[in-house]
């Protein structure tokens, strides 16, 4: 309940209707659609969507002025899942002060109207360990019965020289919940395949272990010798060791995903295989350019690639493009209904979070039925010639 004392603080009513006003303004399609995902007009939460009490100080004996106290610079790269019949973001917040931590927001429909809960996530520290900054949680109902997340834990680099101020180990944070409150810390993931940014893990025990899909990299920038999407099998997430940690999905010269090449959320599951969202990385005259990519694995060897449609599945457009990381796409949340909607969650430019609708069936059709890169220019114009002649027959 508001108290008198708040009302009075300047502009209160002001920040409160516009605050309200962007909470509740309803999304709509956009016009264009290429038959395989529908995006939307507005991003679905902005840094504008963090609450006021996060932001102001609404005592006016202490705030007279109505000054904000802690700013916020962006919202992006949410894991998602459904919970108590609602949209669940698990969104990275990143403060002014360059500090990232997670939060819930939640929506009635997974489109719109999404706010936060009351506080951001309390992520309990390792002892002796703490993190400097974590961020880009994977959010995975196991068969175990636990919700995992996986995220990145940032740390200085204890041996980085004297005046250095940014060299930084990178590796996956683990936690575990029943209810998206209470999150029990378990040790940092141990991998003898260098620094580890983006890990996720398999929904289902693989031969009665937990499988988990990494991305080594041998710095906190360059992947380096790094090569791709990897697997690997831990026996009990209370030691994570990863074990026969091998890369089912390589770097390719000249592809979208040439230089880095990691996993999104974790798969989904359907008849014909399971479903990949992934993220490339190559680069270009003015710097790396992230986008979307998908492929399916074999239901009984999730080792297998079984189809890799050709580019990108989704890239960055308009507005997107620009942000604190310019031409930036970046996903690591999605959800799939019982009706079969996939509701597709991404960040763009690493400011802020969109979703893009399909569903199961356009999804499995897409990726099971669309052309394989040939990998020279070539190719690409004899796929489309074959193309071209198929069409042309049609009677």
């Amino acid at each position: 309940m508001i108290t008198e004392n708040v009302k009075k603080i300047a502009n209160y009513d002001t920040l409160l209707q516009s605050y309200q006003k962007l909470i509740q303004t309803k999304n709509e399609p956009k016009a264009e659609n290429n038959g395989i995902y529908q995006r939307y007009q507005n991003p679905v939460v902005t840094s504008n969507h963090v609450p006021l009490h996060w932001r102001y100080d609404l005592n006016a004996d202490t705030n007279p002025n109505g000054l904000e106290r802690i700013g916020f610079n962006a919202t992006f790269n949410a894991g998602a899942m459904k919970w108590n019949n609602k949209y669940i973001l698990c969104l990275r917040v990143e403060g002014n002060d360059r500090k990232s931590f997670f939060a819930i927001a939640e929506s009635p429909n997974g489109i719109d109207n999404f706010e936060f809960w009351d506080k951001p996530c309390i992520i309990p520290q390792i002892e002796n360990n703490p993190d400097t900054n974590v961020y880009d949680m994977r959010l995975v109902k196991h068969e175990d019965g636990w919700i995992y997340g996986i995220f990145c834990t940032e740390r200085k680099d204890p041996n980085a020289p004297k005046g250095d101020t940014s060299s930084a180990i990178a590796n996956a944070g683990i936690v575990r919940t029943k209810d998206l409150i209470h999150f029990e810390r378990l040790p940092d993931l141990i991998s003898n395949t260098g620094q580890q940014r983006n890990v996720v893990i398999h929904p289902e025990f693989v031969n009665g272990k937990y499988a988990v899909y990494t991305r080594p990299q041998d710095g906190f920038i360059d992947v380096g010798n790094g090569g791709g999407i990897g697997l690997g099998y831990i026996t009990n997430m209370e030691n994570p060791l990863v074990e026969n940690e091998k890369i089912i999905y390589g770097k390719t010269y000249h592809t979208v995903y040439e230089l880095k090449n990691g996993l999104g959320p974790a798969p989904i599951k359907t008849a014909k295989g399971w479903l990949h969202l992934a993220h490339g990385v190559r680069n270009t005259a003015a710097g790396l350019r992230y986008t979307l990519y998908m492929f399916m694995t074999d239901l009984n060897d999730i080792s297998k690639v079984t189809h890799k449609p050709a580019g990108h599945f989704m890239a960055p457009e308009n507005d997107e493009r620009i942000g604190d990381v310019s031409n930036v796409l970046f996903s690591n949340g999605w959800i799939a209904d019982e009706n079969g909607t996939v509701f597709i969650y991404y960040a763009s430019s690493d400011t802020r979070m969109h979703v893009a609708v399909s569903s199961v069936e356009k999804l499995v059709d897409y990726v099971c039925n669309s052309p394989e890169d040939s990998f020279t220019s070539f190719g690409s114009v004899q796929t489309i010639i074959d193309l071209i002649d198929k069409n042309n027959n049609i009677k």
